[in-house]
């Protein structure tokens, strides 16, 4: 059965026995250290007889960030995966941490009763994230594509040549009195012509205006001065 080497790094002493204690219970974790700063997490990491495979680590450490220490594991040993477990739960710890490399960020308001299950978890393909992170963070990403992606813009309306207006006499008409609030069947019986014709000179204006309604249609006519004179 393959067994996974876990480092962990918490600062809180009874917070870092749970999490020994609960490493040291599963048979398919192994604990090889545990320790409550960035500069012992790092000399760990420097002895070349030290193998690590999961990396638990707070995020707010007494000599520096848990950041550094994800960085420096992940470079060291490139299969660790880290698992944070920290009370930060903003965005900007979340993403950075993620960034660093880090495979799951649990809060330490909602973390697990069994910690070495939500690790084998992660060992399996799992991401672990607390419900209230996973939030933020989709918050975040939300907020971000909206400022990074532009509202669509309207296509704009097909230019007349440059000998002739955008607009047939029949289509400008037909345009004049859509704005005057005539119906498909009045605009025919005043033109003389049957209602599909009607349809079609106003299916044309349409694709002219680049719009998809009578409103649209009356609305971009007005904004090109199609309709100043006639409405």
């Amino acid at each position: 059965m393959q067994v996974w080497r876990v480092l962990v790094v918490e600062d809180d002493p009874a917070m870092r026995e749970f999490f020994v204690a609960s490493v040291s219970r599963c048979a398919g974790l192994q604990l090889v250290g545990a320790v409550g700063s960035v500069s012992e997490a790092r000399a760990w990491l420097d002895d070349d007889d030290h193998m690590v495979d999961v990396l638990l680590t707070d995020l707010g450490l007494p000599d520096g960030s848990g950041l550094e220490v994800i960085r420096h594991a992940t470079r060291l040993h490139p299969r660790c995966e880290p698992l944070v477990i920290s009370l930060f739960g903003d965005e900007d710890n979340v993403l950075a941490s993620i960034e660093a490399g880090a495979l799951g960020y649990i809060h330490k308001d909602s973390a697990p009763d069994d910690i070495a299950q939500t690790i084998l978890e992660m060992k399996d393909g799992a991401s672990p994230i607390s419900p209230m992170i996973a939030r933020k963070v989709l918050a975040k990403y939300t907020s971000s594509r909206r400022v990074a992606e532009p509202a669509p813009e309207r296509p704009a309306p097909a230019r007349p040549a440059a000998d002739g207006p955008l607009l047939s006499p029949r289509e400008q008409e037909v345009l004049t009195l859509i704005a005057r609030g005539f119906s498909y069947a009045e605009i025919a019986r005043l033109q003389s012509v049957s209602v599909h014709t009607v349809q079609t000179h106003i299916k044309n204006l349409y694709s002219k205006l680049s719009v998809h309604s009578k409103n649209e249609a009356v609305f971009e006519a007005s904004r090109l001065g199609l309709l100043q004179s006639r409405v």
